[in-house]
């Protein structure tokens, strides 16, 4: 139906298909966890929470600093954490990557 108007719209649709979709030959029981956006809005609320006081940074590299040694720490807090569902399938996942 849409074919003709939106031609190139379509096919580059139907190129990123594989890319765009990817999610889904993850298990069932993660597929919440990575198509929801929490732990990525947390972490911006701790990043924006601890540089209100800081106001003005006196350079980009200094931002890029300050943005690092929150990540590492959040990291650092956070490491030995099972996200929802992560933990049921931990050796499916790991045969993912090897």
């Amino acid at each position: 139906k849409w074919q003709k108007a939106y031609k190139h719209v379509i096919q580059n649709v139907k190129d990123l298909e594989a890319d765009l979709l990817v999610f889904y030959n993850y298990p069932k029981q993660i597929k919440s966890s990575i198509y929801s956006t929490n732990m990525i809005e947390s972490f911006n609320n701790v990043v924006k929470r601890k540089a209100k006081p800081k106001a003005e940074f006196p350079n980009e590299q200094s931002l890029d600093t300050f943005i690092g040694i929150q990540a590492m720490s959040y990291n650092d807090r956070y490491f030995k954490r099972i996200h929802k569902g992560f933990g049921q399938v931990q050796d499916t996942l790991e045969s993912y990557f090897e």
